[in-house]
């Protein structure tokens, strides 16, 4: 029994008095030296790396919003810059039917103007070839009526009469000829007398 009580003195699981009070006495310095040092410099880390990453989300929302308004931009202009080449496109293609309707019109006025100086020259080569003819004929029909009559037409009123009759005599003749044949009659080739030669 004196064994057991010896041994109920020095259990080995239960420390001395002195080493607990020493471990306290440590653990009470370990825990001060935590709480002083390693925890404000562990918060300090804490928030220097909180900041860090809300500063980070904060910067990449902020480049995302500039982004974004950097892309708003972009459409406003892309779609300034189509409306702008619509209008361009617009007054080109307005200016252009403009500049074919001018050039149209000038052509227009030059082909008439053309026409009617054409149409002069005709009248005018006409006119001169008519005269030329009532000359042509005007002779031809002295000398053949001189010659149905036997006696020379000297006399040149009378003569220029007689021509000027038989020139609007063939002219109504050729107006009235159904078929627009000039000179001609039912019957064939009629020969005018000039009247005063009878």
């Amino acid at each position: 029994m004196l064994i057991w009580a010896a041994e109920e003195q020095h259990n080995p699981l239960i420390p001395p008095l002195g080493e607990i009070i020493i471990g306290l006495i440590a653990f009470a310095i370990v825990l001060f030296v935590m709480f002083r040092f390693v925890a404000p410099q562990f918060e300090r880390a804490f928030v220097a790396r909180r900041d860090a990453i809300e500063g980070g989300i904060e910067r990449a929302e902020a480049m995302q919003a500039e982004a974004k308004a950097a892309l708003e931009q972009y459409r406003a202009q892309l779609a300034e810059a189509r409306t702008e080449a619509a209008q361009i496109r617009d007054a080109a293609r307005a200016e252009g039917q403009q500049i074919i309707e001018q050039l149209r019109a000038q052509a227009q006025e030059e082909s008439a103007r053309i026409v009617a100086r054409g149409e002069e020259q005709l009248t005018a080569s006409r006119q001169q070839v008519i005269n030329e003819l009532r000359g042509q004929i005007g002779a031809l029909a002295v000398d053949l009526a001189g010659r149905v009559v036997g006696e020379s037409l000297a006399d040149d009123a009378r003569r220029s009469g007689t021509v000027d009759r038989f020139l609007d005599q063939l002219d109504g003749m050729s107006a009235t000829t159904p078929d627009g044949q000039a000179g001609r009659g039912q019957g064939g080739a009629s020969v005018y007398v000039p009247q005063d030669a009878r």
